[in-house]
């Protein structure tokens, strides 16, 4: 069975752990029907809800496209099938995170060519202006003026940065990005960046070119995007050497991704020891499942709660001084 297969075989049957199982589609069309188990999740550690470092809110027709995209099959997505779970208007998207105890999150939107930047951070400063609990959010592509506006956004109040270097099609070492990078490292803002070659690779994805970007510029606050998928040990080596160096949960450890890239049994006391440094992430609302599934596939790692709570509040929380 090739990948797309397996792909297609998941998203036809149940998972094998049935609390991890999809709600019917009246179920996920209701904000309040999942959310006790996620409540419960995340009371059971004692914790005051959760902090999640990757979701997406964007422009609506902007999101629109990005759902066409999964719905396509498209390239940048393996050519997997790719049901969103969580097709709702912006509002009820929020309403859901809060009814999920979800205390932050973010605001994940990306440019995929030059001279979209700009304006995806003015609308990313009003939704996050308008929208408690969303830690505003800004993007940056490789063009004459991105220094300005990263530093325009700084002064805003932007309180960390997405990176699509697979969308964006743009080598993160780039010399147009050097004085972004220069501004980020020194205001201490985390840039989450998709940096990994899943669930397909681009031109500049992998390790090698954030290494060069990491030699540079060694303390800017970088968090890998879905552990790096595939490439976990190699970016969890980044981390091991750089003390600025973050990784997001982000799809990694759920069935879905597990069929086709799954994360190293080999490599679980390494994400151990560096439990300070991994963060929640979920991919909210483009997750192929349910929003719990994530916090169950993190449960099942079997690291302990004392890394539970870290990765699920306590990190993200010292991370923007919540």
């Amino acid at each position: 069975m090739d990948v797309k297969e397996h792909r297609t075989a998941y998203v036809n049957s149940a998972a094998p752990d049935a609390r991890c199982a999809p709600e019917s589609a009246d179920e996920a069309g209701a904000p309040g029907a999942e959310a006790p188990e996620v409540r419960r999740f995340w009371g059971r550690l004692g914790l005051p809800g959760l902090v999640d470092v990757h979701t997406h809110f964007m422009p609506e027709r902007v999101l629109h496209k990005v759902w066409e995209y999964f719905d396509g099959q498209g390239p940048l997505t393996g050519g997997l099938e790719w049901p969103i779970t969580y097709r709702e208007t912006e509002a009820q998207r929020t309403a859901r995170l809060g009814a999920f105890g979800v205390r932050a999150f973010t605001s994940m939107l990306y440019p995929h060519k030059p001279g979209m930047a700009r304006w995806l951070n003015g609308w990313a400063a009003d939704f996050a202006r308008r929208t408690p609990g969303c830690l505003h959010t800004a993007t940056l592509h490789p063009e004459p003026d991105v220094g300005a506006y990263v530093r325009e956004a700084v002064e805003a109040g932007a309180r960390v940065f997405k990176s699509h270097v697979q969308v964006g099609a743009y080598d993160p070492a780039d010399a147009r990005l050097e004085q972004a990078w220069g501004v980020l490292t020194e205001a201490r803002i985390p840039v989450v960046m998709h940096c990994g070659s899943g669930p397909a690779p681009g031109r500049y994805t992998g390790p090698e070119p954030v290494s060069r970007l990491l030699a540079r510029h060694p303390k800017l606050p970088l968090v890998v995007a879905h552990m790096g998928m595939p490439e976990y040990e190699e970016f969890l080596h980044l981390a091991e050497r750089y003390d600025q160096v973050r990784l997001d949960t982000t799809m990694a450890f759920t069935d879905f991704t597990e069929g086709f890239m799954p994360f190293p049994r080999r490599a679980l006391p390494r994400l151990a020891a560096l439990g300070d440094r991994i963060l929640l992430g979920s991919d909210f609302p483009n997750t192929p499942y349910p929003y719990v599934h994530q916090l169950h596939a993190l449960e099942r790692l079997g690291l302990g709660d004392e890394w539970l709570r870290a990765v699920c509040h306590d990190n993200a929380a010292d991370l923007f001084g919540l």
